[in-house]
């Protein structure tokens, strides 16, 4: 079965491959199983909803990676990695949630089998993908190995993004810009807030004339009155109200590269605090974007932001923003670096970010935000959403 159209060259891949295992010799390790489905898909091409099902991508120390995974995956393995079916291998459907036998077992034959079984064997300990039971599984059954925590070790080499992968985040920036236009067309009182989202998933999976749309890998995000004060509530049933705040925050998504974009909206008038929190909110946003460029740190970008937010006596308790890019369900994070006083990151061009401006309180909140990538030349937003507060009358 021939593999389908990768969407990187053959090149991006060994280039991908080449820098991860420059990162394991630095940190001694011979074999590295990944779990996180981003890492797999960024190194192999792999890309499907399997990640429920325990799958690993096992990167030797040279040669080809390997995919292994249920045999139900095994086909769409051949169809989207870059390497031949040799190495891809599965195992059969009696280990899937079976109570006394684990699919990590039928790894460890795998690796027994090819001579990975020693050595210092890296494992993403701490991601979503990755069950204490697959670990007590390896330990058990590789009694020659000695294990290592790898958890970010793929992720921090993603981190500069090539010009391929920031060609569909431009795309997924003009999906998102799409997604809020659809809002402000749809948003209206005595709209149930279930058919706007409706709206808003049809215009992120239409995208535009050049790039369909691909599933977030987070939900949309849409808090109306005082469940502004949860940073996570998704939506419900119940109509939206005149002289009510929302706040949406949603991504646009291609070929599985994310760009956040959050915007708040008003249907009617406008309670005074939250001009305020705009106006802070976009001084603050627009003080951040001066430092964010080459040779600053994450720390800089951060510290700048909030100075300007404590000067209008806002608070914000957690950190303005993360790298993005790559990502699956539950999360589009990257989980490297943070903007957040104390991470000295040097912010290099390629490097993208969600500037998370947003912030919370016992009864309301509020949220502008921008995907901001890093150029040589300073910074570009990637969506091109107004920036503010939206009011429909």
């Amino acid at each position: 079965m021939p593999a389908q159209q990768l969407s990187f060259e053959l090149s991006e891949y060994q280039s991908r491959l080449a820098k991860t295992r420059s990162a394991m010799q630095k940190r001694g390790i011979d074999t590295l199983l990944v779990s996180e489905p981003a890492n797999m898909a960024w190194l192999t091409g792999y890309d499907a909803w399997s990640f429920y099902n325990h799958q690993i991508v096992v990167v030797p120390s040279e040669g080809d990676p390997i995919w292994w995974g249920r045999c139900s995956d095994e086909n769409g393995a051949n169809r989207t990695v870059f390497f031949s079916e040799q190495n891809v291998v599965s195992y059969v459907d009696e280990f899937n949630q079976t109570p006394d036998m684990h699919p990590m077992e039928d790894l460890c034959r795998v690796l027994g089998e090819r001579k990975l079984d020693r050595g210092a064997i890296g494992v993403e300990k701490d991601n979503y993908y990755f069950s204490a039971l697959a670990f007590e599984v390896l330990q058990a059954r590789l009694p020659n190995a000695k294990f290592v925590d790898a958890t970010v070790l793929v992720n921090w080499q993603r981190a500069v993004k090539s010009p391929r992968e920031l060609d569909y985040m431009r795309h997924a920036g003009r999906i998102v810009t799409r997604m809020h236009e659809r809002i402000l067309d749809k948003m209206e009182p005595g709209l149930r807030k279930c058919d706007l989202v409706a709206d808003i998933y049809d215009a992120a999976i239409r995208g535009t004339p050049e790039a369909g749309g691909d599933y977030p890998s987070i939900v949309p995000i849409t808090p109306s009155g005082a469940d502004l004060s949860s940073c996570h509530f998704t939506w419900d049933e119940r109509p939206l109200l005149n002289n009510e705040v929302t706040y949406f925050e949603i991504a646009g998504v291609h070929k599985r590269y994310h760009v956040p974009t959050c915007r708040t909206y008003c249907l009617g008038e406008v309670p005074q605090h939250f001009i305020e929190a705009e106006k802070a909110t976009l001084e603050g946003m627009e003080a951040g974007l001066q430092v964010a460029k080459p040779g600053a740190t994450c720390e800089d970008w951060s510290e700048a932001f909030f100075k300007v937010l404590n000067k209008h006596g806002l608070h914000k308790t957690t950190r303005a923003g993360y790298p993005v890019g790559l990502s699956y369900p539950p999360d589009w994070g990257e989980h490297t670096m943070s903007l957040r006083p104390g991470d000295k990151t040097v912010l290099e061009p390629g490097m993208a970010f969600h500037f998370m401006t947003g912030f919370w309180y016992g009864d309301w909140g509020f949220e502008i935000t921008e995907t901001v990538l890093i150029t040589p030349e300073g910074n570009e937003c990637l969506a091109s959403v107004p920036r503010k507060l939206f009011v429909k009358p």
